[in-house]
């Protein structure tokens, strides 16, 4: 795991300030603290941090190839990289060192772009071909891996895999980008189409963008898609076969290392599903880690203990205080932009105990996206079987007053809580599913906001981007299309987001078995039946681990990483809650009614309304804005 920069001119081989890019890696030492390097030709300089992972005592970058023709900066991992060499081999190419990095370029050399199709992992590289002086940028299919990019007011690109890296230059003009700030407020992070800077772009996953000299524009091109509309034909017990061959396939591809791996263990489904299979594929006992809380009602670590135990794991367990609220100033200063997922507090302190013994860990990231493991993705599933029983104009005519009458009563039991199921089943899906995987609605927004802000943001609805990427998504089924937007929204802008910037901070390789594209598109092509049935999600997963793990760890009901928040803000934050009403920083940007939030923690510290998630949104906000624009 590394981190890359560079400065590209399209224009003009003029020379280029190799100093910039210097800047740009040292703020970003935490993601390759074993090695660095800049490279610099007339119009391009490229810069890498090395984490030593495969051939450390080689592969040093930026790297070279053949006559000097390409150089690349790479950061991830290439798990199909020994195959690709042979293959590569077999077709005249020459190999001087042992890692994936060189076939990453033979495989260029080769393929050009089509090479990506053929790599298997998590990337983000820039390739320079001297040739034509072109800069190839591409980011894997997913967005485990991260790349962003601005044009400069000299007309020059500059890329780096943080934010933080681009911010150190001195001709960027930093701004604040009002339309993130609106995605922030709905979602708790800023989606990968929008950045909190005006001018910053993420390249999207499973794009590249290929920059030409002479030509002053370019825009990303998709090289790969998730597709629902290929369904299997298979049974259950065929289709429950095949997945665990890729469950098998993925997990043990990423354990290639040549430093110390271990895995994040929680407890739950997949966390547990990646040790099963890590041990079943080891001769040496797995080495696991997990955090527990202090307050018992978050605490799932006995679960962990108990996969420990069953599957012969060198296990290390912390408890850590679940009032462990000061992490939010790490959080602030490694995701740059705003970032309200409280869970980023504990993947921080796992993170920072698995450091203590390896540099590489498998987490069980991605399979409640692949899957229908979300709770919010089940009720959308059983909400639209009722949709498509009610006409739209009754569920409108009938529902709609009732959600509107009936009392919000944020305090009750979940089944009193019918407000929320009934306002949403008089929408349509796409725009019940958007409201549901927010933080707040579009309504709160805009009495949170003043009116200078709402005229300045002309329009612009948060919500919008999930309605267009359902109805637009390849897929014929409700479910299919939420999970499609899933994939590629809140999975890449929030917890990839959060598993990459917090494994980074402590320089730990995080990998994700379960984003294999394999998987990924085998799940895709799954009928709803195998997602989800009997009221959850992830059936068949579910099944294809009754082979290897305990029915209490299999169908006990979803935690998570969970933080108390809410208390926090009654409690030992309630002071700093309070201030958000006077915050200067908040009222400097003159975006919002300060009267406003003031009533919003108000009404939660009263106990009348929970509005503990919206309150760490302006919290974090608070923090990022005086880190990024110093007010």
């Amino acid at each position: 795991m590394c981190g890359i920069a560079g400065l590209y001119h399209p224009e003009q081989p003029r020379a280029l300030d190799a100093a910039r890019v210097g800047a740009m890696l040292g703020v970003m030492r935490h993601r390759g603290p074993d090695g660095d390097g800049v490279w610099q030709a007339p119009g391009v300089v490229l810069g890498h941090l090395r984490l030593s992972i495969i051939d450390v005592a080689g592969s040093p970058q930026p790297m070279a190839y053949g006559d000097g023709r390409y150089m690349l900066t790479y950061n991830g991992e290439i798990y199909n990289f020994k195959a690709l060499r042979a293959e590569l081999a077999a077709l005249g190419h020459i190999f001087h060192t042992q890692g994936d990095s060189e076939v990453i370029l033979a495989a260029f050399a080769q393929w050009g772009p089509d090479c990506l199709r053929r790599l298997d992992g998590m990337f983000a590289f820039a390739i320079y071909d001297a040739a034509d002086a072109s800069l190839f940028l591409a980011r894997d299919r997913l967005g485990v891996k991260p790349l962003h990019y601005v044009r400069l007011p000299d007309a020059s690109i500059a890329f780096a895999s943080e934010v933080k890296a681009l911010l150190t230059l001195p001709t960027l003009r930093v701004s604040a980008n009002l339309t993130a700030v609106e995605d922030f407020l709905a979602f708790g992070y800023v989606p990968d189409d929008n950045c909190i800077v005006n001018g910053i772009e993420k390249l999207p996953a499973g794009h590249f963008l290929h920059l030409r000299r002479g030509v002053a524009t370019a825009r990303p091109q998709k090289y790969w898609d998730l597709d629902f509309t290929r369904r299997i034909t298979v049974g259950e017990d065929a289709a429950t076969e095949h997945l665990t061959q890729l469950l098998r396939a993925a997990v043990t591809s990423r354990m290639v290392s040549d430093v110390p791996l271990g895995a994040f263990l929680s407890g739950g489904v997949d966390s547990s599903s990646v040790v099963a299979l890590m041990a079943e594929a080891s001769r040496q006992a797995v080495k696991s880690c997990a955090i527990g809380f202090d307050e018992q009602s978050l605490d799932e670590s006995s679960y962990a203990q108990q996969i420990a135990e069953r599957f012969a794991a060198d296990h290390r367990m912390r408890i850590v205080a679940a009032d462990d609220f000061a992490l939010a100033d790490i959080v602030a200063a490694h995701c740059d932009e705003p970032f309200a997922d409280a869970s980023a507090l504990p993947t921080y302190r796992v993170s920072q105990l698995a450091r203590e013994e390896v540099t590489v860990a498998l987490s069980g990231d991605g399979a409640d996206e692949a899957f229908a493991g979300y709770r919010r993705l089940v009720f959308q599933h059983q909400e639209e079987r009722i949709r498509g029983w009610l006409p739209a104009g009754l569920r409108r005519g009938l529902l709609g007053p009732m959600a509107r009458a009936w009392p919000q009563m944020d305090w009750a039991p979940r089944p009193l809580r019918a407000k929320a199921t009934l306002t949403g089943l008089a929408r349509s899906g796409e725009e019940a599913y958007a409201l549901a995987i927010g933080v707040t609605t579009p309504q709160m927004r805009a009495g949170l906001f003043n009116d200078s802000f709402r005229r300045a943001i002309s329009g612009h609805v948060a919500e919008e981007r999930w309605w267009r990427t359902m109805r637009d998504a390849p897929a014929s089924e409700p479910l299919d299309r939420a999970q499609y937007a899933d994939m590629k929204i809140a999975l890449p802008g929030d917890i990839l987001t959060k598993v990459d910037r917090m494994s980074m901070a402590v320089s730990l390789e995080a990998r994700e078995p379960l984003l294999d594209h394999h998987l990924i598109e085998f799940a895709a092509s799954l009928p709803a039946h195998m997602r989800v049935r009997g009221g959850t999600g992830k059936w068949l997963m579910k099944r294809a681990m009754e082979a290897y793990l305990p029915r209490d760890i299999l169908y006990r009901p979803k935690m998570g990483f969970v933080t108390p928040i809410s208390r926090w803000f009654r409690g030992p934050l309630a002071e700093a809650a309070r201030g958000l009403g006077t915050s200067t920083s908040l009222a400097r940007t003159d975006w919002f009614d300060m009267a406003a939030i003031s009533r919003l923690v108000a009404a939660h510290q009263s106990g009348r309304a929970d509005h503990g998630r919206q309150i760490w949104q302006f919290f974090m906000l608070e923090k990022s804005l005086q880190r990024i624009f110093g007010v």
